[in-house]
């Protein structure tokens, strides 16, 4: 007899990723000899600088770096962290007690919804948003309460209309600034109301910034912000500002209480980073402006080529957005994004994210990644042009 186990209640209402599908889709169609163009994921196509190599390699030769690591991190790298955050940011950090190292902000997400979250709680997550905060609060048995992110609030939270709604049940609220996918840039005005709503309703504040380098010429952290120490986490990540995506390298930072709490949880699902990244982590840390200038310089060629792929589509879009996405609003004649990315990689076999995935209030736009070369984003300006040159 063929044994059918039931998956636990946990993932019943969880979804394979997007783009966990939409890849092995696009896999298939490169099989066939499609050749697409991948515009969706953004997986920075750059390398670390050289300093960070060279450091991942001094460190992974010597004999001694191998073992189990501190699950808190080296000494080393959550000094850095805390100089990073003093030097960018203006955040004075304990690096004893206020840091803590991450093997990716992602993970952090879940660590954060495991550790204060359980059946019968509640966590505001932003519509359209990340996908992974939904996940992580249904994974927890919590349930997720959206709150509407709209264009013509300038893509703010409406706190006036959240407190309109019952709140006793919730433990958590994320927000995400730069924001993904809508690329706006963080507020000081924003951050100071949220701050003083996580306080008057005992909600606490879980910040995801992992963008606030791209494009940017000024990087912002929530715990800036008065009070934040008190009601807030803020996740980073070395990702996308340190072109180390697949290193996974993140952090989280916060009040000691707050650390303490989810290493609680963090303890008992990993052993520790590879030191040689830590240190390869440090050198990245200690890289001044001009690295982030020479980055957002390719990516502001770059944007400039998605400018003229969405011109070409129609689209709509806020040319002054932050990160390494461009969000756009499909042009009329189209469904949703769904639509208006499925043609595109039926005629011109260019992949290109319905803004649909990160919420309903997402269904009328589409997103494009900044990493690829610039050559890249010209042939795929070439086969929308052929696809609709066909069409006539």
């Amino acid at each position: 007899m063929t044994m059918e186990p039931q998956v636990a209640k946990r993932l019943q209402h969880t979804e394979e990723y997007y783009f966990s599908r939409k890849l092995r889709e696009i896999d298939e169609l490169n099989k066939a000899g499609a050749n697409v163009i991948n515009l969706g994921i953004g997986s920075p196509d750059l390398p670390p600088h050289p300093s960070v190599v060279a450091a991942l390699n001094e460190h992974a030769a010597k004999s001694n770096t191998h073992a189990y690591q501190g699950y808190k991190g080296i000494p080393a790298l959550r000094q850095a962290i805390a100089n990073w955050y003093g030097r960018f940011y203006n955040v004075p950090l304990n690096p004893d007690t206020e840091v803590l190292p991450l093997i990716g902000s992602k993970e952090g997400i879940m660590h954060i919804c495991m550790t204060y979250l359980q059946e019968g709680d509640e966590a505001l997550i932003p519509d359209p948003g990340y996908p992974t905060y939904r996940s992580a609060v249904q994974l927890s048995g919590a349930t997720p309460v959206t709150y509407t992110l709209s264009e013509e609030n300038g893509w703010q939270p409406d706190l006036a209309a959240l407190e309109q709604q019952d709140l006793s049940k919730v433990k958590l609220m994320w927000v995400n600034y730069p924001h993904m996918p809508t690329g706006t840039p963080a507020k000081k005005e924003t951050f100071a109301a949220l701050v003083a709503f996580a306080r008057k309703h005992n909600i606490i504040l879980c910040h995801d910034n992992p963008y606030s380098f791209i494009l940017n010429d000024h990087p912002a952290s929530l715990m800036a912000t008065p009070g934040a120490m008190d009601v807030a986490l803020e996740l980073n990540s070395l990702s996308k500002s340190g072109n180390m995506a697949g290193w996974r390298v993140g952090m989280l930072v916060g009040k000691a209480a707050f650390l303490n709490e989810v290493l609680r949880f963090k303890s008992n699902m990993d052993s520790g980073m590879f030191q040689p990244v830590q240190m390869a982590a440090v050198a990245a840390l200690e890289l001044g402006p001009e690295w982030y200038a020479e980055l957002n310089g390719i990516y502001s060629a770059r944007r400039k080529k998605v400018f003229a792929l969405l011109d070409q589509l129609g689209c709509t879009y806020d040319p002054s957005q932050v990160g390494m996405f461009v969000w756009a609003k499909i042009p009329a004649g189209y469904k949703d994004g769904f639509a208006l990315s499925d043609e595109v990689l039926q005629n011109a076999r260019v992949f290109i994210t319905p803004g649909g995935i990160f919420g309903t209030n997402g269904n009328g736009y589409i997103r494009v990644s900044l990493c690829r070369d610039e050559n890249v984003f010209g042939e795929a300006i070439q086969r929308l042009h052929h696809s609709q040159t066909a069409k006539i």
